[in-house]
């Protein structure tokens, strides 16, 4: 699923006890704050545009549409590394794909694509993404 249009991340994460559901596996929520997770880090880490900074510029990221598809299921005591990037940054907003694989099998667990909408944070409402944000997840 991972297209190659930006560069590909991965930062690696375990599953933790309370992430755990009823049936003994991932709670489908669960992977949500994974990929969330990763692209704070990644963001700060790779981009060298953190979260923070767009929130001390007035500016937040928030989802507008997730498509997901559950492919394996993730238990207790799985490592895994999630792989995020960006599919299209433009004014508008970011769509950003995932892959969750699990890290002992190497299969894919998960994957899909966030699309997120710029807000400002004072109005609480959309607002354009500026060229130095486009060019800094330009990689």
């Amino acid at each position: 699923m991972i297209n190659n249009q930006y560069s590909i991340f991965e930062t690696e994460l375990n599953v933790r006890p309370d992430d755990i559901d009823m049936f003994n596996h991932v709670h489908n929520s669960k992977y949500l704050d994974y990929v969330l997770a990763a692209r704070y880090e990644q963001m700060d880490k790779f981009y060298g545009m953190s979260w923070q900074s767009f929130t001390e510029q007035g500016f937040g990221w928030v989802v507008a549409k997730v498509t997901i598809s559950f492919k394996r299921p993730l238990k207790l005591g799985d490592e895994l590394i999630v792989r995020t990037g960006i599919l299209e940054m433009n004014e508008k907003g970011s769509h950003v794909q995932f892959e969750i694989v699990n890290k002992k099998t190497g299969k894919v667990a998960s994957d899909g694509v966030f699309e997120y909408v710029m807000i400002d944070l004072q109005t609480q409402r959309s607002c354009k993404v500026t060229e130095e944000m486009i060019s800094a997840y330009s990689i």
